[in-house]
């Protein structure tokens, strides 16, 4: 049961401490060492698996569980299941216990919620599953629809409609399940919870069955699972929960990690136990995550790399966000060996509308993938809309695709914010950018036109039920993932991270969540980002992601001799990286921004100044570059200046010296650009 453990897993399995809280960092073992906590309890005779209950957040995680409790010895079967699951059958068990007749259970909002909007339901831009997930967010933070508009204010939420008609639609959805007698999956845990804190006998009948609580990926927990696992728990010690801090990743979602990061304040004799060995990733790959967390506000040490060394992670820099996509690709088709599977590597963007230039990167490469988690751009339900407004729009095909255009609140970035609704708002721009493309090559185009374009396009030719493929996925669609070769693509300010991360809260997620696309990766990471990236109809300059500075340190350290991660040392070198990179950062731009000015000075305006330099050198007994430097001079010649303002803000040009001789250069640039007037009417 122990063979092949760590120290630190053997303690995490075999510890009598309760109630127990694992840290485990991204690959140390964590379904390991939760299987076998489980397997060894059993074994030793101090947990019955008839009374052990399971938690996890997906059927195939609690199917994993079961299946290595089996290959443990564990015969006899333990409860593993989701929260909804769990919580269902057991309400369906009081229900029948009193003859109640059990309500019908909604398993999908969006129905209702169609119904609710009436005309209009289901557009482009609106879509029943966003104001789903919006109800689906106030019910897991426990927040009724009398409180949504104020708190979800106060969380910065951006819903697909406005704050006060989502409250109004979530009120009347409540008030409609009501009247027709249904239930939807949430109103399970909330259902569960309430009979277990009111109904004694019903609660001491699950709390005899289940005594041995076991909680994975606990940083997951939202408020509403916490308050079921409460009632499920009692007064019970007899609790273990798994989970990593450092990938909480969902709390925009309803989940709330200080569940996990407060636990041992809420449970004063709670054991905690870290597990910081790591056996997924090379040092090199480390070195880059530690990079990334170590130094942020949530603080955490480094994993240590139980793996021996790799190839440094890389750092690109590309044109346009296309020619990312296209050498991406070429990359990977490179990398490609005789024998070795596709599937052997992902390509991980921020949101989902980014993955559309890979798959037409792929395709046209003729290598196989498949999009993970948000489905292929075609076949997503806001695209689906989209299309089939503009093939009943009688206004031409350039009118309908400029109406796609969202315009995003920061002119730096694309308009996703992490949310459903941002990334539907991302995915319409990124249709109304394939429209543009689609244009340029047929401008009298139309919408079944565009739609055939579209297919040939994107639509790859590798049968669907290929398994073999290179996956496109989402950071958070690849969270529980792991691959050899991984490429993270779109680093730059407003996608990592987000435009929105306005708050300390959300930018420390963001940077967990570049953390957890980082730590998928096992032996090779590559990391790129654009100059100039399409959002729409519209291009925009892109400045690189303020985490690459940390992953160029750990690269810099690491190809300096720096000991690994978690070793003693490795701190002081990567802080004294970044320094040394931001030093040669600040003189490199100094140095570019005194080589720019002036580049393209007016030669006869420049000699006029430097005339006037010199006798104004004369006149106050200093040498000519105590008035101004020739990269002075020559910024004024190139700028030419008419306002105080705008002279102020040339290099070299402060208030003091702008005060003092500011009225002479104005004066100048002016004489220099009548003359040059009067000569060309001349």
């Amino acid at each position: 049961m122990l063979a092949g453990l760590t120290e630190r897993q053997v303690e995490a399995v075999t510890t009598p401490g309760a109630p127990l809280c694992i840290l485990a960092g991204a690959g140390s073992g964590k379904t390991r060492v939760l299987t076998r906590r489980i397997a060894y309890r059993v074994l030793t005779g101090t947990a019955d698996p008839r009374h052990v209950l399971a938690l996890t957040f997906t059927r195939k995680a609690a199917g994993e569980l079961v299946r290595r409790l089996e290959a443990l010895g564990v015969r006899d079967h333990v409860t593993a299941g989701t929260f909804h699951a769990l919580a269902y059958a057991q309400l369906r068990q009081r229900w029948a216990d009193t003859g109640r007749r059990p309500p019908a259970l909604l398993d999908r909002k969006a129905g209702l919620l169609i119904r609710l909007l009436g005309r209009g339901a289901g557009s482009a831009r609106v879509q029943p599953a966003d104001l789903a997930g919006e109800i689906e967010w106030a019910k897991a933070r426990l927040i009724d629809p009398g409180r949504y508009e104020t708190e979800a204010a106060a969380a910065e939420r951006r819903p697909p409609v406005p704050l006060p008609t989502m409250a109004a639609l979530y009120e009347r959805y409540e008030e409609e399940k009501r009247r027709r007698g249904l239930v939807d999956f949430d109103d399970l845990l909330l259902g569960c919870a309430s009979a277990l804190a009111d109904d004694p006998e019903f609660a001491a009948s699950q709390r005899w069955r289940f005594r041995h609580l076991f909680v994975d990926e606990f940083q997951d927990v939202n408020l509403a699972q916490a308050r079921l696992l409460r009632g499920w728990r009692g007064d019970s010690d007899d609790l273990c929960v798994v989970g990593d801090p450092r990938q909480a990743i969902y709390s925009w979602n309803g989940a709330e990690p200080s569940q996990l990061s407060d636990f041992a304040k809420r449970e004063p004799g709670a054991t905690v136990i870290s597990l910081d060995d790591n056996f997924r990733s090379t040092p090199q790959i480390l070195a880059v995550a530690s990079a990334i967390i170590s130094l942020g506000p949530d603080r955490h040490q480094p994993l240590r790399p139980r793996r021996p060394d790799g190839p440094l992670p890389t750092v690109r820099a590309y044109a346009r966000d296309v020619d990312e996509a296209r050498a991406t690709a070429r990359a990977v088709r490179d990398g490609h060996r005789p024998g070795t599977p596709w599937s052997n590597t992902a390509v991980l963007c921020r949101t989902n509308a980014q993955l559309v230039l890979f798959e037409e990167a792929f395709r046209a490469a003729g290598i196989p993938y498949r999009v993970r988690g948000g489905g292929a751009f075609l076949e997503r339900p806001e695209v689906k809309a989209a299309l089939a407004e503009l093939r009943r729009s009688p206004a031409p095909l350039a009118t309908g695709l400029g109406d796609l255009q969202v315009v995003a609140d920061d002119d730096q970035a694309g308009p996703a914010d992490g949310s459903p609704a941002g990334e539907r708002q991302a995915v319409l721009e990124e249709l109304a950018r394939l429209g543009a493309d689609y244009l340029a090559h047929e401008p009298d185009g139309d919408a079944s036109g565009f739609l055939a374009w579209l297919g040939a396009a994107l639509r790859s030719e590798a049968p669907r039920a290929a398994s073999d493929a290179v996956e496109l996925a989402t950071f958070h669609g690849a969270k529980g993932l792991e691959w050899p070769v991984v490429f993270v693509a779109g680093l730059e300010r407003g996608l990592v991270p987000i435009s929105h991360a306005g708050t300390d809260e959300a930018r420390a997620e963001e940077q967990r969540l570049l953390y957890v696309a980082v730590t998928r990766a096992e032996d090779q990471l590559h990391c790129s980002w654009a100059r100039e990236r399409t959002f729409g109809a519209r291009s925009s300059r892109r400045q690189p992601s303020p985490w690459l500075d940390d992953i160029s340190a750990a690269r810099a350290a690491l190809a300096g001799g720096s000991p690994p991660p978690g070793s003693p040392g490795w701190q002081d070198r990567l802080a004294a990286e970044r320094a040394r990179l931001h030093r040669s950062e600040a003189q490199r731009a100094r140095a570019s921004r005194s080589e720019r000015a002036g580049a393209d000075a007016d030669p006869e305006l420049l000699a006029a100044l430097k005339r006037w330099r010199s006798e104004a050198a004369r006149a106050g007994g200093v040498p000519a570059f105590v008035v101004f430097h020739d990269s002075t001079l020559a910024a004024v010649a190139e700028a030419k200046p008419r306002t105080s303002a705008s002279l102020v803000r040339l290099p070299g040009l402060g208030p003091v010296k702008a005060e003092r001789y500011g009225a002479a250069l104005l004066a100048l640039v002016s004489e220099h650009a009548d003359a040059g007037s009067s000569t060309g009417s001349n």
